[in-house]
């Protein structure tokens, strides 16, 4: 056999990046692929829908070039809250003044601004904060109408027109969908993205009601960027197929002391559920306009790293910043090294779940300590949905995953899964042709060497989901 080059990883952590301005043209998303993107991301509150279905193109001729899957992403952008104008675009700001937020749609002056979201003046009462302009303003409550609300400022100098708002702890009545999401929702699934990451989740219901419109057409990320979604985080960990810890939202409506335990808490719960989990927001800020991290951006990627998270994720770093290609480049070498520290292997190991009591649970769990006593080189899953390779996965095993799918659609989700290889093959008829071609495909994308073992699971009858069933063992010839 002849050994391809299949742009296999050197680490399990996944590198999601977002497209943008700086990352808008074939070659510089050929040249972050190659450095190590694995997952997409094409950002709904910027740009328009033409912009993105050219960009998608451009990564499915690249999948079909190098043949290995790439996932996409489409991340709605939700309701975004703001005040409205004001006479001079900006206006000056006194800690201690009063301030009124109403519903008149004249521009604003140093007293009072136009709040066009009545849902807001309904939420309203005595003593909730708002903040504006990602928290460098602080207003206080001391009266609220149906129609206005007074405040005083307690933080803040000046502040500009059509700034956005937020509410913490305070529930607002409003669909995390709007007109413009629903466009783009549809527009996306005709695309056939892999992944929806839907934006301004409060409650259970409202994933419910992305769901349905989904339909099965895509997985479904839920963004955890509101307070009030964490109360709700076992629920909605259920009801989603991944989750993102949106830190730079949940950094504004929570005290910045409070979000490292967050992050860790949704981690938690996403690797107990066996479920993939982003760390994204301000990771490597500082490569917008440098070509190189701080020493906290850097600790801060190992952290999400040494924590197990799935995948860690650009944003302006890659859409608009000046060293895309550096940022990706970084964050590569960053979960690198930190996969190779041996503290790092403690702590998944010290970090493994009980497994369900399920057939399907139990074979993973085996396949994990059998690859390990035996030495093996991989442990290879054939699924048809996602659901084996996930169970091996959440083991968190020392040697790469290799997955074997019929399923391209399959093969493009689990590209956001920690350790995963994908592999999108023809289906397989039985199970000795299953070992034959995990064999053979495990030497040629430089996973296995000969006379390496690969440990290999999958469930009879072939094609049903959730049907773990068969442990083996095999030896590489070539």
């Amino acid at each position: 056999m002849t050994r391809t080059n299949p742009l296999r990883r050197d680490r399990k952590t996944k590198i999601v990046a977002t497209l943008g301005p700086a990352s808008a043209s074939k070659e510089m998303i050929r040249t972050l692929f190659l450095t190590g993107v694995d997952v997409f991301r094409l950002n709904f509150s910027h740009g328009d829908q033409e912009g993105h279905k050219e960009r998608l193109t451009i990564i499915r001729e690249l999948e079909e070039e190098y043949g290995r899957p790439i996932a996409v992403m489409a991340d709605l952008q939700g309701p975004k809250l703001r005040i409205g104008t004001f006479k001079d675009k900006s206006v000056p700001l006194t800690p201690g003044q009063t301030f009124r937020l109403d519903s008149d749609t004249a521009p604003g002056d140093e007293t009072r601004v136009h709040l066009p979201h009545p849902e807001i003046f309904e939420a309203l009462e005595v003593d909730h904060e708002l903040l504006l302009d990602d928290g460098k303003v602080r207003l206080r409550v001391t009266k609220a109408a149906s129609d206005h609300a007074e405040t005083v400022v307690e933080v803040g100098t000046r502040i500009s027109e059509r700034k956005g708002l937020n509410v913490p702890n305070t529930f607002i009545r409003v669909s995390p969908l709007t007109d413009k999401d629903r466009s783009d929702l549809a527009f996306a699934l005709d695309m056939e993205v892999d992944w929806i990451a839907l934006s301004f989740v409060q409650k259970p219901e409202d994933v419910a009601e992305a769901r349905k419109l989904i339909a099965g057409r895509a997985h479904l990320l839920v963004k955890m960027e509101k307070p009030l979604a964490i109360h709700h985080l076992d629920q909605l960990v259920e009801m989603s197929e991944a989750m993102m810890v949106a830190r730079g939202d949940l950094g504004v409506e929570l005290p910045a002391e409070d979000v490292p335990s967050i992050q860790k808490r949704i981690i938690r719960a996403c690797r107990l559920a066996g479920k993939p989990v982003i760390v994204a927001t301000q990771m490597l800020e500082s490569m917008i306009t440098a070509p190189t991290p701080t020493r906290a951006e850097a600790s801060d990627v190992a952290t999400a790293v040494y924590d197990g998270a799935d995948a860690v994720m650009l944003s302006a770093e890659t859409a608009a910043g000046d060293y895309p290609k550096e940022a990706v480049s970084i964050m590569n070498r960053i979960a690198f090294r930190v996969e190779g520290d041996p503290i790092y292997r403690t702590l998944m190991d010290s970090q493994r779940y009980e497994p369900e009591n399920t057939s399907a649970d139990a074979i993973t769990a085996a396949a994990r300590q059998v690859a390990h006593t035996v030495r093996a080189a991989a442990i290879v899953t054939y699924t048809s949905s996602g659901s084996t390779t996930l169970r091996a996965a959440r083991e968190r095993p020392e040697v790469p995953i290799l997955c074997l799918t019929a399923d391209i659609r399959t093969a493009r989700r689990l590209a956001l899964c920690w350790g995963v290889h994908a592999v999108h093959t023809e289906d397989i008829a039985n199970f000795g042709e299953m070992v034959e071609k995990a064999c053979r495909i495990a030497f040629m994308d430089g996973i296995a060497q000969e006379a390496q073992r690969l440990v290999i699971t999958a469930g009879v009858p072939f094609g049903t989901p959730g049907s773990t069933n068969i442990l083996r063992i095999a030896w590489v010839q070539a």
